[in-house]
């Protein structure tokens, strides 16, 4: 059976490296990871993902949780009959039980996945704008109180872009080792969820 996963561009490199480890034959079609910027443009460039898609496999699945769009993409998927991610947010997906005591102990959690710490400089700083005016950093992260880092794969390389993201955000670092047991875990259910009915 053929599987096309429309990805966020945060996750693409996780599942494919999931897949490549499970030996899933999987065709991942991300979307770019700046979407998390504007979720409210999420869903919609979703369905026109899943038209482009359409006919050209077995199963689509949506390697999305909901981030950010508020029920907005799981409207769009119930209406085509294809699954997604089950999460608030791709933190979610990494780490639930992780997020959930992190947000409970101290709720002005930012957090960074592998993928955020490695292009923090082009999928915040200069997405923001906060390369070009610094002062909006309070304004946007002024209620943080620290960064949490969800490392998949703990390394110096990475360990070194997540401290420079937190210094950048004028936040405390800390590290919770969470590797991506989750997602491929999900990533099973999702591929392996027999296809909804489409709804008319």
């Amino acid at each position: 059976m053929s599987v096309g996963v429309i990805a966020c561009g945060v996750l693409t490199l996780h599942l494919n490296e999931i897949a490549r480890r499970r030996g899933w034959e999987i065709d991942v079609h991300p979307l770019p990871p700046t979407l998390h910027n504007r979720p409210e443009k999420i869903a919609d460039r979703v369905e026109r993902e899943l038209d482009r898609l359409a006919g050209s496999y077995d199963q689509l699945a949506v390697a999305y949780a909901d981030c950010g769009t508020r029920g907005a993409l799981d409207e769009v998927l119930a209406r085509r009959g294809v699954s997604r991610l089950a999460g608030e947010h791709c933190y979610d997906v990494f780490g639930h039980a992780e997020v959930r005591k992190a947000l409970a102990e101290e709720p002005g959690t930012y957090f960074l996945t592998d993928f955020l710490a490695r292009s923090f400089d082009r999928t915040v700083l200069r997405s923001l704008g906060l390369d070009r005016y610094p002062g909006l950093r309070d304004a946007y992260f002024g209620n943080y109180t620290r960064v949490v880092w969800l490392a998949q794969r703990q390394t110096p390389s990475l360990r070194a872009a997540a401290e420079r993201a937190a210094t950048a955000l004028g936040l405390p670092l800390e590290i919770r080792d969470v590797g991506d047991v989750g997602l491929e875990r999900q990533l099973e259910q999702l591929i392996n969820a027999p296809q909804l009915e489409e709804v008319a």
